[in-house]
């Protein structure tokens, strides 16, 4: 999952005018004058070049991503960016050709650069432009931290699901920079989980062996009043194998079915008459070889601290895992017989996690974006958007939720 800082560093895109309006790239500066046309060595109002910095000198809305430099009628000799403040230069690289110029590194929001350009056509002639400005400020832009990364491999279940660091009030321009397609032909269709919240799925689970493509174009897109995005990126990732593991409250047992067969069933414990487990449609999330689990995060007051439940997988936001216990009583072994747990679903396993054990076997077959089904449960159904869970809702009503 990419984190909002992390998204920040990618965040991707080409916002060439967030506050002005779209800037027309065209020379600007008060720079290209006399003095640097002598130190260029020709008449630049002879010069067939013409520097074009896509930032205007004096701008406060410039891309940390797509900010750079071109020419036309002749090639850049020389271009030189700098943060205005501590003149710490910031590396770019030349095209092959000579005829843009642009920065190695998504640029800082909210920090003001300075752009030096010079550049000779073809007989010779200098001319040359300079600009300062200053990025889109966090203030006035938003990100989206994204789930999946890219490159990754995931279960059939994964959605792909955006959290938006700022309220959404335009969610159709939104909605609509952002595609969401599969190698399968499956349609995919998203759902707006309030303001800051959009998930994408298709009707059923991903086709396993299937490649997803999210092609994010919120550059310059007004995500609300004078609030532009700052993304443009092709994410794509891959549908693994498909593995749906059915929990059976009544009789406290796991069925683990991979590509259609079944490969294992499982004795588990659920949760306790007192604190039952959800029923529903829920993915995996994350994967913690070792995690606390305090429960005083999920609101159950001192009922339990256990520093290192081993072979840890979310299943919801609220707290539900399903995970290794060798806290259990070893005299009367609740796996395959009675629910004993706060609600969370639990394997049979041993301290540090190191034992041949159902509950090591689980986490090493499964992977993020894979299916747990728990029925007959006396608990509700989980809500949809309660981990990444949209599966629990129908689909004309997860249609109905779309903004495009």
């Amino acid at each position: 999952m990419t984190t909002p800082d992390i998204a920040a560093r990618r965040a991707l895109g080409a916002c060439a005018a967030l506050m002005i309006g779209a800037l027309t790239l065209t020379a600007c500066g008060g720079s290209a004058n006399a003095d640097n046309d002598d130190k260029a060595g020709k008449d630049s109002k002879s010069s067939a070049a013409t520097i074009e910095i896509s930032a205007k000198d004096g701008s406060n809305g410039a891309s940390i991503n797509s900010t750079g430099v071109k020419v036309s009628g002749g090639k850049l000799t020389e271009v030189k960016m700098t943060v205005a403040e501590s003149g710490q230069a910031v590396p770019g690289s030349l095209s092959a050709d000579g005829g843009s110029w642009k920065p190695k590194e998504q640029l800082e929001r909210g920090t003001k650069y300075r752009i030096a350009a010079a550049a000779k056509d073809g007989d010779g002639r200098g001319t040359a432009a300079d600009s300062t400005f200053t990025t889109v400020s966090s203030a006035n832009s938003f990100i989206g931290t994204y789930t999946p990364d890219e490159g990754t491999t995931v279960g059939v279940g994964m959605p792909v699901s955006f959290n938006f660091d700022k309220a959404i009030g335009d969610k159709k321009a939104v909605q609509s920079h952002i595609t969401v397609s599969s190698s399968s032909g499956q349609k995919v269709v998203g759902h707006w989980f309030g303001e800051q919240r959009l998930d994408f799925r298709p009707e059923e689970y991903w086709k396993a062996g299937s490649k997803v493509t999210m092609k994010i174009d919120l550059d310059g897109v007004e995500g609300a009043n004078g609030v532009y995005g700052v993304q443009k990126k092709t994410v794509t990732f891959t549908i693994g194998h498909s593995q749906v593991s059915t929990v059976d409250v009544n009789t406290q047992t796991m069925t683990v079915v991979r590509d259609g067969r079944t490969i294992k069933s499982v004795p588990i414990s659920a949760g306790s008459a007192e604190f039952t487990t959800y029923n529903g449609q829920m993915v995996i999330t994350e994967k913690f070889e070792k995690l606390r689990m305090d429960s005083r995060t999920v609101g159950l007051a001192n009922a339990y601290d256990i520093p290192d439940v081993p072979h840890a997988m979310r299943l919801t936001q609220s707290g539900t895992f399903i995970h290794g216990n060798y806290w259990y009583n070893k005299g009367n072994p609740p796996f395959g017989r009675q629910g004993t747990s706060h609600g969370c679903v639990g394997l049979q396993d041993v301290q540090g996690g190191q034992g041949d054990t159902p509950s090591k076997w689980f986490f090493e077959n499964s992977s993020v974006g894979d299916v747990v089904i728990v029925k007959n449960s006396p608990d509700k159904t989980v809500t949809p958007d309660n981990g990444l869970n949209g599966w629990n809702m129908a689909w004309s009503q997860w249609v109905a939720g779309s903004a495009v």
